[in-house]
């Protein structure tokens, strides 16, 4: 007997697969997207805004709506709710989401973010220096960051008592500063996003901070994604093909001329520092979106395999209710030509 969930995911892949290409049938003409980003306005949402001022949404006949977010988890349950039709956020977040609510789950169409950001960043003078030493401590994070979603995981797989770990929620513009201060013993967060932002505060992330990389204990995931609402991808398949193909024409331009999409950004966010969040963005490139497999897939699509470990591993870790398919929680179906994505980053 197939499953209520299954059967609304062979309709939405049979509407899809019916959707003429984005050259020969582009989505409506101004079709209104409200997007949610995973973080505040920085240099790697650079790539978004070029594609809004360039006018590539607008070719595709979109109208999108750029909004801050407040962590990368966050995203999840604004899509699924129809609070937003797209997000930027978690792909992890979103497998756990989908091993509950299968049915509200969204999905993700382009996997940005292909190595693991997610941290737990310590005071260089701390005693701190194993997951181990994590027991008897005080954590903090935004109540949306990924990292703290998949804290219980990367206990199990670190051999932590996560009974034996306080955690805590914070407001994402306090986390740096209430850890310099001592308020708490760590925070979650994404490495370059900590970094950058206590070097903003004046801290040399280098020499004052040290990072328990959940990548250095087997947790080899990818990350943020865009991804988009059932409802929009059943209604309007066009429409999702040409948010992703001008989000990674977007994404082309700024690879060429870095410095215009942190103009972009400052466009937005006049407040910025252009030099720090040029930085950043380079960091990012190199630290979250370079992994080797690029290469040979394009940035976007995904190592069905690897992305498949990766649902184990949460289902596992977490003990959640059912294990997603790899096509519940990914789909390659609107993604550009592989020629067209990147395959070199730098």
């Amino acid at each position: 007997m197939i499953s209520k969930s299954r059967s609304l995911l062979v309709a939405l892949i049979a509407t899809v697969g019916l959707a003429a290409p984005l050259a020969a049938t582009p989505a409506a003409a101004q079709t209104k997207l409200k997007m949610v980003l995973n973080w505040k306005y920085q240099g790697p949402q650079g790539w978004f805004f070029l594609a809004d001022d360039r006018g590539y949404f607008k070719q595709a006949g979109l109208e999108v709506t750029l909004d801050q977010g407040n962590g990368s988890g966050a995203p999840i349950p604004l899509v699924a709710s129809g609070t937003y039709d797209v997000g930027f956020g978690d792909i992890n977040a979103l497998i756990q989401f989908a091993a509950t609510k299968p049915e509200e789950a969204p999905l993700a169409v382009y996997v940005m973010y292909n190595r693991p950001p997610f941290t737990i960043a310590v005071r260089a003078d701390s005693a701190i220096k194993t997951p181990k030493d994590l027991e008897g401590k005080k954590l903090g994070g935004a109540a949306g960051d990924g990292a703290l979603k998949l804290f219980p995981a990367f206990c199990k797989i670190a051999k932590i008592d996560c009974t034996k770990v306080e955690t805590t929620n914070m407001a994402p513009n306090l986390r740096e500063q209430m850890l310099m201060n001592k308020q708490v013993d760590g925070v979650f967060g994404y490495v370059n996003t900590i970094r950058f932002s206590a070097m903003l505060m004046g801290v040399n992330p280098e020499k004052d901070i040290r990072w328990i990389n959940y990548g250095d204990y087997g947790m080899d995931l990818y990350s943020n994604a865009i991804i988009v609402s059932k409802k929009l991808a059943k209604e309007n398949p066009a429409a999702v093909k040409g948010l992703i193909a001008a989000i990674n024409r977007g994404l082309e331009d700024s690879l060429k001329d870095p410095d215009a999409a942190i103009a972009a950004v400052a466009k937005r966010e006049p407040l910025i520092k252009a030099n720090v969040e040029r930085e950043r963005f380079d960091a990012t490139l190199k630290d979250e979106m370079n992994h080797p497999e690029i290469a040979k897939l394009g940035l976007g699509n995904i190592d069905e395999e690897r992305l498949k470990k990766s649902i184990e591993i949460l289902v596992d870790a977490n003990n959640l209710p059912r294990t997603p398919a790899v096509g519940e929680i990914y789909s390659s179906a609107f993604m550009p030509p592989a020629t067209e994505l990147p395959h070199k980053l730098f």
